[in-house]
C-alpha cells in the first residue's frame, strides 16, 4: 500500500480550495496520530489547519467525513502495483509495501486509528473499506499478469490472493500486537503463493459449492 506518511501534492498552485483541503487533511491526520478517532474534533482540526470552523463543518460535516476524505486522499497518493516480471517478486513487493506502511510512525498510527473507528462508526468503516478496495483492485493486477504468463492457474482470483497476503500482517498489527517484520511478509508470500500455485484461489467457488451441496444433501 505504499503511500507517503505525510500528505503531499494536494495543493494546486493558486488554488485556495485545494490549499484549504490540504491543510485540513494534514491537520486531520495530525489529530488522529496524537489523539485517535475518538479524540478528534472538528474545532481542533480547524484551529490546527488555520481555517474557519464554519468552512470545516460546511465542507466535511462530521469528523467521520474528515476521515473519509483523508483515506480517499491516501488512496489517491498510493503508488501503482509492482511489475517485476515475476509473481513472487511482485507479491513480495506488495507485502513489503504493507509492512512499510503500517510500521511507519505516522501512517501506521493513522491506520490503527481509523481501524479502531471503523468498529463503531459506519462512515469510518466505509472510508476504510473504500481505501482497501482500491488498493486490492490495483494489486490484483499482478495476479492477472501472472495468470497470463502461465505462472498461476487460470481463474485465480487476484483480489483473494492479495487479501491473503495482507491478512496475517494486519492480524499482527491490530489483534495480537506482534511486530510486523519483513520476515513475516516473506512467510505470508510463501504460503499464499504455494496455495495459489496449487489452485486454491482458482477453485474456491467450486469448493464452496461442493460444501454447500454436501450440507444440503445431509438436510
Amino acid at each position: 500500500m505504499d503511500q507517503p506518511s505525510r500528505l503531499a501534492g494536494t495543493v494546486r498552485p493558486g488554488g485556495r480550495t485545494a490549499r484549504v483541503r490540504a491543510a485540513v487533511l494534514e491537520a486531520t491526520q495530525d489529530e488522529l496520530v496524537e489523539h485517535g478517532f475518538h479524540g478528534l474534533t472538528m474545532d481542533q482540526v480547524a484551529a490546527r489547519a488555520g481555517v474557519g470552523k464554519t468552512t470545516v463543518y460546511r465542507r466535511w460535516g462530521t469528523k467521520a467525513g474528515l476521515v473519509a476524505d483523508l483515506m480517499n486522499e491516501l488512496a489517491n497518493q498510493s503508488s501503482a502495483h509492482a511489475d517485476t516480471g515475476g509473481i513472487e517478486a511482485d507479491l513480495y513487493a506488495n507485502a513489503l509495501a504493507v509492512v512499510e506502511a503500517i510500521s511507519d510512525r505516522r501512517l501506521g498510527v493513522t491506520f490503527q486509528a481509523v481501524i479502531a473507528a471503523a468498529t463503531s462508526d459506519d462512515q469510518a468503516a466505509q472510508a476504510l473499506r473504500g481505501f482497501f478496495q482500491r488498493r486490492i483492485e490495483e494489486w490484483a493486477n499482478v495476479v492477472d499478469l501472472a495468470v497470463e504468463r502461465g505462472e498461476l492457474p487460470k481463474g485465480t482470483d487476484g483480489a483473494e490472493v492479495i487479501r491473503a497476503i495482507s491478512a496475517p500482517l494486519y492480524y499482527r498489527l491490530v489483534v495480537t500486537r506482534e511486530p510486523v517484520t519483513e520476515e513475516v511478509a516473506e512467510w505470508s508470500v510463501a504460503r499464499t503463493l504455494a496455495a495459489a500455485r496449487a489452485g486454491t484461489f482458482a477453485v474456491k467457488a467450486r469448493r464452496a459449492m461442493g460444501v454447500r451441496e454436501a450440507v444440503e444433501s445431509r438436510g
